[in-house]
């Protein structure tokens, strides 16, 4: 009995141990939205009005106080992180004519809920837009990874809505 606990203890560890980690660098996520040409990255400065906007969709006070982005004629890529239940996760997101174009997790350092990496969930963001700050994409939870889920799903409402922001500059 001891055996077998010892050993369901030691699979649920390397579950854990193998949930976290860098799944894709920001390098390669650039490259492949860009198709290997990189534009120079720009940021936003969040002052007030904008801060408030960021905040009303995350539901919290942005971290930063710039938000760094790509964009060349047709494309805008984002990367941002977001708390999923204790930990930052990294999110890479692509908008092309208002679309969510690309929809990927970079960095999870979370124990629970690195389900959302796998295209299965992601490629629910695809052809997403913004309608009164809510996404127009129904996505499906992911059992166990309700939080991760939400962090997702606020962050891709806020690439759609930054997106919208800079390209009426």
């Amino acid at each position: 009995m001891k055996k077998i606990f010892l050993a369901l203890l030691l699979l649920f560890s390397m579950s854990m141990a193998q949930a976290k980690g860098v799944y894709k660098t920001e390098e390669k996520f650039l490259n492949d939205v860009f198709n290997q040409n990189v534009p120079a990255s720009e940021s936003l400065l969040l002052k007030s009005e904008l801060r408030a906007s960021v905040t009303k969709i995350l539901g919290h006070r942005y971290s930063g106080l710039r938000i760094k982005y790509w964009k060349n004629e047709s494309t805008s890529a984002w990367i941002l992180e977001e708390i999923g239940k204790d930990e930052l996760i990294t999110f890479g997101f692509a908008i092309k004519e208002k679309k969510i174009s690309q929809a990927e997790v970079l960095i999870f350092r979370e124990t629970r809920g690195w389900e959302i990496k796998y295209p299965a969930f992601t490629t629910q963001f695809i052809g997403g837009q913004l309608s009164n700050n809510e996404l127009t994409q129904n996505i499906d939870g992911v059992t166990g990874a309700t939080l991760s889920v939400w962090a997702m799903t606020s962050v891709a409402k806020l690439a759609l809505f930054l997106d919208a922001y800079v390209n009426k500059q």
